[in-house]
């Protein structure tokens, strides 16, 4: 048996750092890369085009990647990745890109719609038609929920959703749960005891927040890892009617409260929170009342997970003590977006055996 290498070093310098080698012993040490390799060619635009057994094997992929040295494999040189931001980003672009570059992919990069041909009133499903000669795959952010109907109209490259408007952002779900199944591999578990699922706590408002509408969506798929969700929010709607769906065909209870946090802290487990809510083409903040402090009542355990950027609603008085996951979270992302990246870009068999079954 080959041990599995700790990891080189802390990839944060603050709060909660997590092992990846205990996921991977969750699964034995094993990952279905059949499973990966079907996700060749396919896009991503919401977490519903997952099924939770590759969400499962795509984390445990991205464990793999973060314990191995696996750029000098090469496993995207040739491929050439388009980055298009229509929208603000600095982690999501950035850790796409750093993924791309470290395995060896060319990255186009399109920072702001600003210097593109929309400025001139061109349309979206044109410059999809151009993406198909320039690139391999296509990495999007826009404003619009529509955007990406809009350029898949002549897009056959993979699309890979990366914040439409109020819509989701897919990978930033996946890198979220990679987070809570590094720290809590078992909740990977399908017959997990009752007693050790989660009570999660959401703070924000899903409907208009996207990184949280997809963790909720995720959460709601998973009643075996999640007993309880606890919704905090200011809006008097906090969720839209595809979301009460969503909630109303779950076996995982949901509360929602527009009170204060401290009630309801001292039972959460773990806490997901974002601060910057998209509504009617203008960012607003989250009422100071949902914010966090490190002399908050958490429960002994708790973590807190929040996307970033953050304002006052996260101070930083929490950075340095073991609720902090935010950190380790972030730090998961080029990783998880490796492990997509290689797989819809049909890769799989660019990764050595010997990586493959680094364990077995």
């Amino acid at each position: 048996m080959v041990k599995l290498p700790r990891p080189a070093r802390a990839l944060n310098s603050k709060g909660r750092v997590l092992d990846p080698r205990a996921l991977l012993a969750a699964g034995a040490n094993k990952i279905d890369f059949e499973r990966l390799e079907a996700l060749a060619g396919r896009s991503l635009l919401e977490v519903g085009d997952l099924d939770l057994a590759t969400i499962h094997e795509l984390c445990k992929f991205a464990a793999l990647l973060e314990l191995t040295e696996i750029a000098r494999h090469r496993p995207l040189a040739g491929k050439l990745i388009i980055t298009a931001f229509f929208e603000a980003s600095t982690r999501t672009r950035l850790s796409f890109e750093s993924a791309a570059a470290r395995l060896d992919a060319r990255v186009l990069s399109v920072p702001d719609g600003k210097v593109t041909g929309v400025a001139k009133g061109e349309s979206l499903a044109d410059i999809g038609e151009m993406f198909n000669s320039y690139g391999d795959l296509v990495v999007m952010r826009h404003p619009r929920v529509s955007a990406l109907d809009e350029i898949r109209t002549n897009l056959t490259r993979p699309l890979l959703n990366a914040g439409n408007g109020t819509g989701e952002h897919p990978t930033q779900a996946l890198l979220d749960w990679y987070c809570l199944f590094k720290w809590r591999p078992e909740l990977m578990d399908l017959g997990l005891a009752a007693d050790r699922r989660l009570h999660l706590g959401i703070i924000g408002t899903p409907a208009s927040m996207r990184a949280v509408r997809s963790f909720l969506l995720l959460a709601l798929a998973q009643p075996h890892a999640v007993a309880k969700i606890s919704l905090l929010s200011e809006s008097a709607r906090p969720l839209d009617d595809s979301l009460v769906a969503a909630v109303a065909a779950s076996e995982v209870e949901l509360e929602i409260s527009s009170s204060g946090l401290d009630e309801v802290l001292p039972s959460l487990d773990a806490i997901y929170m974002n601060s910057i809510a998209l509504l009617g083409g203008s960012y607003e903040e989250l009422d100071q009342r949902f914010s966090l402090r490190g002399d908050s009542p958490f429960a002994a355990k708790a973590v807190v997970l929040h996307p970033l950027a953050r304002k006052a609603e996260l101070d930083v008085s929490l950075d340095d003590t073991e609720h902090n996951l935010y950190f380790a979270q972030a730090a998961g992302a080029v990783f998880l977006r490796q492990a997509v990246l290689i797989s819809l870009l049909g890769a799989i068999d660019r990764v050595p055996a010997g990586v493959h079954y680094l364990a077995s």
